[in-house]
């Protein structure tokens, strides 16, 4: 099983230019394991001090909400396409 992981240009520089990696992860916490392994540079961009992954990472699975499929217990399918968005905030009137 893999499943495709889509990277957007802010991530990009913390995995030497890659902007989509293919993992055999089955689930998110899997999936955060390989990048911790992979990825170690990006791997502190996505998660807080204490491991967890920080809230304003928003995790897509084929273009859905991770949160609405299940969260961390949601089991990935072959061929499914995961999307790391960090949250973008601010501006002024």
């Amino acid at each position: 099983m893999s499943i495709k992981v889509v990277l957007p240009a802010a991530f990009v520089r913390h995995t030497d230019g890659q902007k989509q990696f293919a993992s055999t992860a089955e689930n998110l916490p899997g999936l955060i394991a390989d990048i911790d392994q992979t990825f170690p540079a990006l791997s502190t961009q996505i998660k807080d001090e204490g491991g967890k992954l920080r809230k304003f990472i928003n995790i897509y699975v084929n273009e859905e909400d991770i949160r609405f499929l299940g969260g961390e217990t949601y089991a990935f399918q072959d061929g499914d396409e995961v999307m790391l968005i960090p949250s973008i905030a601010g501006g002024s009137r």
